[in-house]
Protein backbone atom coordinates (compact mmCIF):
# COMPACT_ATOMS: atom_id res chain seq x y z
CA UNK A 1 0.00 0.00 0.00
CA UNK A 2 1.71 3.49 -0.92
CA UNK A 3 2.40 5.70 2.30
CA UNK A 4 0.25 8.53 1.14
CA UNK A 5 -2.85 6.37 1.91
CA UNK A 6 -1.22 4.51 4.53
CA UNK A 7 -0.59 7.16 6.67
CA UNK A 8 -4.31 8.68 6.61
CA UNK A 9 -5.28 4.98 7.06
CA UNK A 10 -3.23 4.44 9.93
CA UNK A 11 -4.13 7.46 11.74
CA UNK A 12 -7.93 7.17 11.69
CA UNK A 13 -6.86 3.35 12.58
CA UNK A 14 -4.67 4.25 15.75
CA UNK A 15 -8.17 6.67 16.70
CA UNK A 16 -10.78 4.13 16.19
CA UNK A 17 -8.32 1.80 18.53
CA UNK A 18 -8.30 4.44 21.47
CA UNK A 19 -12.03 4.99 20.65
CA UNK A 20 -12.58 0.81 21.40
CA UNK A 21 -9.82 0.99 24.74
CA UNK A 22 -11.62 3.89 26.44
CA UNK A 23 -14.90 2.78 26.21
CA UNK A 24 -13.65 -0.43 27.40
CA UNK A 25 -12.05 1.08 30.56
CA UNK A 26 -15.29 3.40 30.77
CA UNK A 27 -17.37 0.15 31.41
CA UNK A 28 -14.98 -1.73 33.01
CA UNK A 29 -14.54 1.03 35.57
CA UNK A 30 -18.25 2.08 35.78
CA UNK A 31 -20.27 -0.70 35.36
CA UNK A 32 -23.19 1.99 33.67
CA UNK A 33 -26.25 1.20 32.04
CA UNK A 34 -26.84 0.18 28.54
CA UNK A 35 -27.78 3.75 27.35
CA UNK A 36 -25.26 5.31 29.15
CA UNK A 37 -22.57 3.54 27.30
CA UNK A 38 -23.83 4.46 24.10
CA UNK A 39 -24.12 8.42 25.14
CA UNK A 40 -20.89 7.75 25.87
CA UNK A 41 -20.06 6.09 23.03
CA UNK A 42 -21.58 8.93 20.27
CA UNK A 43 -20.08 11.68 22.49
CA UNK A 44 -16.66 9.93 22.27
CA UNK A 45 -17.54 9.32 18.30
CA UNK A 46 -18.52 12.57 17.60
CA UNK A 47 -14.78 13.92 18.87
CA UNK A 48 -13.18 11.11 17.45
CA UNK A 49 -14.73 12.21 13.80
CA UNK A 50 -13.30 15.85 14.51
CA UNK A 51 -9.93 14.81 15.67
CA UNK A 52 -9.19 12.81 11.82
CA UNK A 53 -11.23 15.61 10.57
CA UNK A 54 -8.30 18.17 11.93
CA UNK A 55 -5.24 15.92 11.65
CA UNK A 56 -6.50 14.61 8.26
CA UNK A 57 -7.03 18.72 6.73
CA UNK A 58 -3.67 19.46 7.98
CA UNK A 59 -2.25 16.51 6.53
CA UNK A 60 -3.83 17.80 2.95
CA UNK A 61 -2.80 20.78 3.50
CA UNK A 62 0.71 19.55 3.72
CA UNK A 63 2.00 21.61 6.11
CA UNK A 64 5.09 19.36 6.76
CA UNK A 65 6.31 20.65 3.12
CA UNK A 66 5.18 23.91 3.81
CA UNK A 67 6.65 24.56 7.53
CA UNK A 68 10.02 26.66 7.36
CA UNK A 69 11.39 24.40 9.90
CA UNK A 70 11.37 21.02 11.78
CA UNK A 71 11.17 22.83 15.05
CA UNK A 72 8.05 24.99 13.63
CA UNK A 73 7.04 21.21 12.58
CA UNK A 74 7.19 19.60 15.81
CA UNK A 75 5.81 22.77 18.04
CA UNK A 76 3.09 22.31 15.55
CA UNK A 77 2.57 19.16 16.37
CA UNK A 78 2.30 19.96 20.11
CA UNK A 79 0.30 22.67 19.65
CA UNK A 80 -2.33 21.32 17.41
CA UNK A 81 -2.18 17.87 19.40
CA UNK A 82 -2.96 20.07 22.42
CA UNK A 83 -6.05 21.50 20.84
CA UNK A 84 -7.14 18.07 19.82
CA UNK A 85 -7.27 17.20 23.32
CA UNK A 86 -8.71 20.06 24.49
CA UNK A 87 -11.59 19.54 22.19
CA UNK A 88 -12.00 16.08 22.85
CA UNK A 89 -12.63 16.80 26.58
CA UNK A 90 -14.00 20.01 26.57
CA UNK A 91 -16.65 19.06 23.79
CA UNK A 92 -17.39 15.69 25.77
CA UNK A 93 -17.78 17.82 29.03
CA UNK A 94 -20.41 19.80 27.56
CA UNK A 95 -22.00 17.22 25.85
CA UNK A 96 -22.48 15.27 29.17
CA UNK A 97 -24.12 18.54 30.30
CA UNK A 98 -21.50 19.52 32.87
CA UNK A 99 -22.68 22.73 35.12
CA UNK A 100 -21.05 25.79 34.12
CA UNK A 101 -18.46 25.80 37.35
CA UNK A 102 -17.47 22.61 36.30
CA UNK A 103 -16.84 23.01 32.62
CA UNK A 104 -15.31 26.60 33.20
CA UNK A 105 -12.34 24.77 35.65
CA UNK A 106 -11.84 21.51 32.98
CA UNK A 107 -11.09 24.66 30.84
CA UNK A 108 -8.55 25.96 32.73
CA UNK A 109 -7.01 22.77 33.70
CA UNK A 110 -7.25 22.05 30.05
CA UNK A 111 -5.57 25.06 28.71
CA UNK A 112 -2.73 24.78 31.61
CA UNK A 113 -2.29 20.81 30.64
CA UNK A 114 -2.04 21.90 26.90
CA UNK A 115 0.27 24.47 27.60
CA UNK A 116 2.74 22.90 29.96
CA UNK A 117 2.96 20.23 26.86
CA UNK A 118 3.86 22.73 24.89
CA UNK A 119 6.65 24.04 26.70
CA UNK A 120 8.07 20.25 27.20
CA UNK A 121 7.42 19.59 24.18
CA UNK A 122 9.68 22.88 23.18
CA UNK A 123 12.39 21.79 25.56
CA UNK A 124 13.07 18.38 23.85
CA UNK A 125 12.43 19.76 20.29
CA UNK A 126 15.55 22.30 20.92
CA UNK A 127 17.09 19.33 22.21
CA UNK A 128 16.49 17.52 18.72
CA UNK A 129 17.15 20.84 16.66
CA UNK A 130 20.50 21.20 18.15
CA UNK A 131 21.38 17.95 17.68
CA UNK A 132 20.37 18.20 13.67
CA UNK A 133 22.19 21.76 13.99
CA UNK A 134 25.80 19.84 14.75
CA UNK A 135 24.92 17.36 11.58
CA UNK A 136 24.58 20.17 9.62
CA UNK A 137 27.28 22.31 10.72
CA UNK A 138 29.65 18.59 9.70
CA UNK A 139 28.03 18.31 6.59
CA UNK A 140 28.88 22.14 5.31
CA UNK A 141 32.67 21.94 7.05
CA UNK A 142 32.67 18.71 4.60
CA UNK A 143 30.81 20.82 1.80
CA UNK A 144 33.82 23.62 2.44
CA UNK A 145 36.39 21.52 2.03
CA UNK A 146 37.23 20.09 5.61
CA UNK A 147 37.68 16.17 5.82
CA UNK A 148 38.33 15.92 8.95
CA UNK A 149 35.19 17.25 10.34
CA UNK A 150 33.13 14.88 12.54
CA UNK A 151 29.50 14.76 13.94
CA UNK A 152 29.83 14.21 17.62
CA UNK A 153 26.17 13.03 18.45
CA UNK A 154 26.20 10.60 21.04
CA UNK A 155 22.92 8.42 22.03
CA UNK A 156 21.66 5.26 20.03
CA UNK A 157 18.59 7.15 18.21
CA UNK A 158 18.23 7.16 14.22
CA UNK A 159 19.80 10.93 14.45
CA UNK A 160 23.27 9.29 16.25
CA UNK A 161 22.95 6.08 13.52
CA UNK A 162 22.99 8.93 11.01
CA UNK A 163 25.68 10.86 12.15
CA UNK A 164 27.73 7.93 12.63
CA UNK A 165 27.12 6.57 9.37
CA UNK A 166 28.18 10.56 8.33
CA UNK A 167 31.45 9.81 10.19
CA UNK A 168 31.93 6.60 8.34
CA UNK A 169 31.17 8.62 4.99
CA UNK A 170 33.50 11.93 6.23
CA UNK A 171 36.62 9.21 6.95
CA UNK A 172 36.12 6.96 3.61
CA UNK A 173 36.08 10.58 1.89
CA UNK A 174 39.11 11.82 3.63
CA UNK A 175 40.88 8.43 3.04
CA UNK A 176 39.71 9.05 -0.89
CA UNK A 177 41.26 12.21 -0.51
CA UNK A 178 44.60 11.27 0.67
CA UNK A 179 45.13 8.31 -1.94
CA UNK A 180 43.61 10.62 -4.44
CA UNK A 181 46.96 12.94 -3.81
CA UNK A 182 49.50 10.51 -3.45
CA UNK A 183 48.33 9.09 -6.49
CA UNK A 184 48.69 12.39 -7.90
CA UNK A 185 52.04 13.46 -6.55
CA UNK A 186 53.21 9.74 -7.79
CA UNK A 187 52.05 10.75 -11.19
CA UNK A 188 53.54 14.24 -11.07
CA UNK A 189 57.08 12.29 -9.97
CA UNK A 190 56.06 9.23 -12.55
CA UNK A 191 55.98 11.38 -15.40
CA UNK A 192 59.65 13.57 -14.11
CA UNK A 193 61.46 10.33 -13.35
CA UNK A 194 60.28 8.13 -16.18
CA UNK A 195 61.04 11.45 -18.29
CA UNK A 196 64.42 11.22 -16.85
CA UNK A 197 65.07 7.46 -17.66
CA UNK A 198 63.92 7.94 -21.03
CA UNK A 199 65.63 10.82 -22.10
CA UNK A 200 69.52 9.67 -20.88
CA UNK A 201 69.35 6.57 -22.99
CA UNK A 202 67.84 8.30 -25.62
CA UNK A 203 70.41 10.60 -25.50
CA UNK A 204 73.17 8.51 -25.68
CA UNK A 205 71.64 6.57 -28.93
CA UNK A 206 71.29 9.86 -30.88
CA UNK A 207 75.49 10.86 -29.73
CA UNK A 208 76.33 6.99 -31.43
CA UNK A 209 73.92 7.73 -34.45
CA UNK A 210 75.50 11.48 -35.27
CA UNK A 211 78.82 10.06 -35.10
CA UNK A 212 78.26 7.27 -37.08
CA UNK A 213 76.47 9.29 -39.65
CA UNK A 214 78.84 12.49 -39.34
CA UNK A 215 81.89 9.92 -39.73
CA UNK A 216 83.31 10.94 -36.90
CA UNK A 217 84.47 7.36 -36.67
CA UNK A 218 85.79 5.02 -39.55
CA UNK A 219 87.43 2.24 -38.04
CA UNK A 220 85.26 -0.90 -37.58
CA UNK A 221 86.07 -2.24 -34.52
CA UNK A 222 84.98 1.33 -33.27
CA UNK A 223 81.74 1.21 -35.21
CA UNK A 224 81.00 -1.94 -34.40
CA UNK A 225 81.44 -1.02 -30.73
CA UNK A 226 78.92 2.07 -31.36
CA UNK A 227 76.45 -0.38 -32.65
CA UNK A 228 76.77 -2.29 -29.14
CA UNK A 229 76.40 0.91 -27.20
CA UNK A 230 73.45 1.67 -29.61
CA UNK A 231 71.78 -1.64 -28.95
CA UNK A 232 72.23 -1.71 -25.31
CA UNK A 233 70.56 1.43 -24.93
CA UNK A 234 68.10 0.63 -26.87
CA UNK A 235 67.48 -2.91 -24.78
CA UNK A 236 67.12 -0.57 -21.54
CA UNK A 237 64.50 1.69 -23.12
CA UNK A 238 62.91 -1.27 -24.44
CA UNK A 239 62.75 -2.78 -20.92
CA UNK A 240 61.85 0.20 -19.25
CA UNK A 241 58.89 1.05 -21.55
CA UNK A 242 57.81 -2.51 -20.85
CA UNK A 243 57.96 -2.38 -16.84
CA UNK A 244 55.84 1.12 -17.32
CA UNK A 245 53.02 -1.05 -19.35
CA UNK A 246 53.30 -3.85 -16.37
CA UNK A 247 52.81 -0.98 -14.23
CA UNK A 248 49.96 0.34 -15.51
CA UNK A 249 48.61 -2.83 -16.47
CA UNK A 250 48.70 -3.82 -12.60
CA UNK A 251 47.64 -0.36 -11.32
CA UNK A 252 44.24 -0.03 -13.87
CA UNK A 253 43.84 -4.05 -12.95
CA UNK A 254 43.56 -4.37 -16.63
CA UNK A 255 45.16 -7.72 -16.99
CA UNK A 256 43.48 -9.75 -14.81
CA UNK A 257 45.15 -12.97 -13.21
CA UNK A 258 44.37 -16.50 -15.31
CA UNK A 259 45.70 -18.19 -11.83
CA UNK A 260 45.35 -21.91 -12.60
CA UNK A 261 46.43 -24.88 -10.29
CA UNK A 262 50.21 -24.84 -11.42
CA UNK A 263 53.99 -26.35 -10.30
CA UNK A 264 55.73 -23.56 -8.87
CA UNK A 265 58.78 -25.96 -8.15
CA UNK A 266 58.98 -26.38 -11.96
CA UNK A 267 58.58 -22.27 -12.49
CA UNK A 268 61.01 -22.00 -9.54
CA UNK A 269 63.54 -24.53 -11.85
CA UNK A 270 62.61 -22.34 -14.97
CA UNK A 271 63.77 -19.45 -13.83
CA UNK A 272 67.28 -20.93 -11.90
CA UNK A 273 67.88 -22.52 -15.55
CA UNK A 274 66.82 -19.08 -17.17
CA UNK A 275 69.58 -16.94 -15.02
CA UNK A 276 72.68 -20.11 -15.16
CA UNK A 277 74.49 -18.22 -17.48
CA UNK A 278 74.52 -14.98 -16.15
CA UNK A 279 75.33 -15.87 -12.69
CA UNK A 280 78.08 -18.33 -14.10
CA UNK A 281 79.27 -15.30 -15.95
CA UNK A 282 79.30 -12.34 -13.06
CA UNK A 283 80.82 -15.16 -10.84
CA UNK A 284 78.17 -15.70 -8.61
CA UNK A 285 76.77 -19.47 -7.25
CA UNK A 286 73.07 -19.68 -8.66
CA UNK A 287 71.29 -22.19 -6.55
CA UNK A 288 67.29 -22.90 -5.47
CA UNK A 289 65.36 -25.20 -4.09
CA UNK A 290 61.42 -26.13 -3.30
CA UNK A 291 60.16 -28.20 -0.27
CA UNK A 292 58.50 -31.01 -1.56
CA UNK A 293 54.47 -30.90 -1.32
CA UNK A 294 53.87 -27.57 -2.33
CA UNK A 295 52.60 -27.87 -5.71
CA UNK A 296 49.98 -27.48 -6.49
CA UNK A 297 49.08 -23.65 -6.00
CA UNK A 298 46.72 -21.49 -7.79
CA UNK A 299 48.66 -19.16 -9.63
CA UNK A 300 49.28 -17.03 -12.50
CA UNK A 301 52.11 -18.79 -14.36
CA UNK A 302 53.22 -15.21 -16.85
CA UNK A 303 53.05 -13.11 -13.93
CA UNK A 304 54.73 -15.12 -11.19
CA UNK A 305 57.16 -16.12 -13.55
CA UNK A 306 58.11 -12.22 -14.26
CA UNK A 307 58.11 -11.49 -10.02
CA UNK A 308 60.76 -14.51 -9.86
CA UNK A 309 62.81 -13.04 -12.45
CA UNK A 310 62.63 -9.69 -11.31
CA UNK A 311 63.76 -10.88 -7.56
CA UNK A 312 66.51 -13.56 -9.17
CA UNK A 313 67.92 -10.49 -11.52
CA UNK A 314 67.94 -7.83 -8.93
CA UNK A 315 69.94 -10.37 -6.60
CA UNK A 316 72.50 -10.59 -8.98
CA UNK A 317 73.05 -7.25 -9.84
CA UNK A 318 73.60 -6.40 -6.23
CA UNK A 319 76.06 -9.73 -5.62
CA UNK A 320 79.92 -9.50 -6.73
CA UNK A 321 81.55 -11.67 -7.67
CA UNK A 322 82.10 -15.18 -5.68
CA UNK A 323 78.64 -14.41 -3.55
CA UNK A 324 75.71 -16.48 -3.87
CA UNK A 325 71.50 -15.93 -4.90
CA UNK A 326 69.41 -18.89 -3.49
CA UNK A 327 65.87 -19.35 -4.36
CA UNK A 328 63.90 -21.59 -1.46
CA UNK A 329 60.31 -22.21 -1.56
CA UNK A 330 58.61 -23.87 1.48
CA UNK A 331 55.31 -24.90 2.82
CA UNK A 332 53.86 -23.08 5.47
CA UNK A 333 50.36 -23.59 7.48
CA UNK A 334 48.05 -21.63 4.93
CA UNK A 335 50.27 -20.95 1.80
CA UNK A 336 53.75 -21.22 0.48
CA UNK A 337 56.81 -19.40 1.03
CA UNK A 338 59.39 -18.22 -1.69
CA UNK A 339 62.12 -16.07 -0.45
CA UNK A 340 65.21 -14.87 -2.67
CA UNK A 341 68.55 -14.61 -0.61
CA UNK A 342 71.86 -12.98 -1.72
CA UNK A 343 74.63 -12.27 -0.06
CA UNK A 344 75.64 -8.85 -1.66
CA UNK A 345 76.11 -5.22 -0.33
CA UNK A 346 72.68 -5.25 1.76
CA UNK A 347 69.93 -2.31 1.96
CA UNK A 348 71.07 0.85 4.17
CA UNK A 349 68.69 0.94 6.84
CA UNK A 350 67.20 4.20 5.37
CA UNK A 351 66.60 2.70 2.18
CA UNK A 352 64.37 -0.61 3.34
CA UNK A 353 61.06 1.13 3.77
CA UNK A 354 61.13 2.73 0.34
CA UNK A 355 62.47 -0.55 -1.88
CA UNK A 356 59.50 -1.48 -3.08
CA UNK A 357 58.71 2.41 -4.12
CA UNK A 358 58.75 3.12 -8.09
CA UNK A 359 61.81 4.55 -9.69
CA UNK A 360 63.94 4.81 -5.71
CA UNK A 361 66.69 4.12 -5.92
CA UNK A 362 69.01 3.75 -2.75
CA UNK A 363 72.71 3.92 -2.52
CA UNK A 364 73.11 -0.02 -2.64
CA UNK A 365 69.78 -0.97 -3.11
CA UNK A 366 69.40 0.67 -6.67
CA UNK A 367 71.68 2.75 -9.13
CA UNK A 368 71.23 3.34 -12.46
CA UNK A 369 74.95 1.76 -12.92
CA UNK A 370 73.76 -1.21 -12.18
CA UNK A 371 70.92 -0.79 -15.01
CA UNK A 372 68.13 -0.66 -12.86
CA UNK A 373 65.17 1.68 -13.34
CA UNK A 374 63.31 1.73 -10.27
CA UNK A 375 60.45 -0.25 -11.37
CA UNK A 376 61.38 -4.02 -10.96
CA UNK A 377 60.43 -4.22 -7.41
CA UNK A 378 57.40 -2.60 -7.38
CA UNK A 379 56.18 -4.88 -10.42
CA UNK A 380 56.81 -7.86 -8.21
CA UNK A 381 54.86 -6.20 -5.24
CA UNK A 382 51.86 -5.58 -7.36
CA UNK A 383 51.75 -9.51 -8.16
CA UNK A 384 52.23 -11.13 -5.31
CA UNK A 385 49.25 -8.71 -3.84
CA UNK A 386 47.39 -9.70 -7.29
CA UNK A 387 47.79 -12.95 -6.13
CA UNK A 388 46.25 -12.10 -2.46
CA UNK A 389 49.71 -12.55 -1.46
CA UNK A 390 51.87 -10.33 1.21
CA UNK A 391 55.64 -9.26 0.52
CA UNK A 392 58.81 -8.01 2.83
CA UNK A 393 62.18 -7.33 2.97
CA UNK A 394 65.15 -8.45 5.86
CA UNK A 395 68.59 -6.92 4.79
CA UNK A 396 71.70 -6.32 6.69
CA UNK A 397 73.88 -3.67 5.16
CA UNK A 398 77.29 -5.63 4.06
CA UNK A 399 75.88 -9.02 3.99
CA UNK A 400 73.24 -9.49 2.35
CA UNK A 401 69.08 -9.31 1.46
CA UNK A 402 66.24 -11.46 1.88
CA UNK A 403 63.10 -10.66 -0.12
CA UNK A 404 60.47 -13.34 1.04
CA UNK A 405 56.39 -13.52 0.32
CA UNK A 406 53.90 -15.61 1.27
CA UNK A 407 51.28 -17.03 -1.40
CA UNK A 408 47.88 -18.18 -0.60
CA UNK A 409 47.38 -22.14 -1.69
CA UNK A 410 44.09 -21.38 -3.07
Amino acid sequence: MPKSVSRPILFASGIAVVLLISLGVFYWLMRPPMSDLEHMAQFLSITAVISIVVGYGAYRLSWLERAPSLRWILLGTYVLASLLTFLNVWLTARLMFVNEHDLQLATVLLLFAGGIAVALGNFFTSALIDRILRLEAATRAIENGNLNARAEIPGNDEIAALALSFNRMAQQLQTADKKQKELESLRRDLVAWAGHDLRTPLASIRLLVEALADGVVTDPQTIQSYHLQAKKQVDTLSLLVDDLFQISQLDSGGVPLRSEPASLSDLISDTLESFTGLAAQKGVALSGSAEPGIDPISIDVQWMGRALNNLVSNALRYTASGGSVTLCAERKLNGVSVSVSDTGEGILPADLPHVFERFYRGEKSRNRASGGAGLGLAIVQGIIEAHGGSIWVDSEHGKGTVFTFILPRN
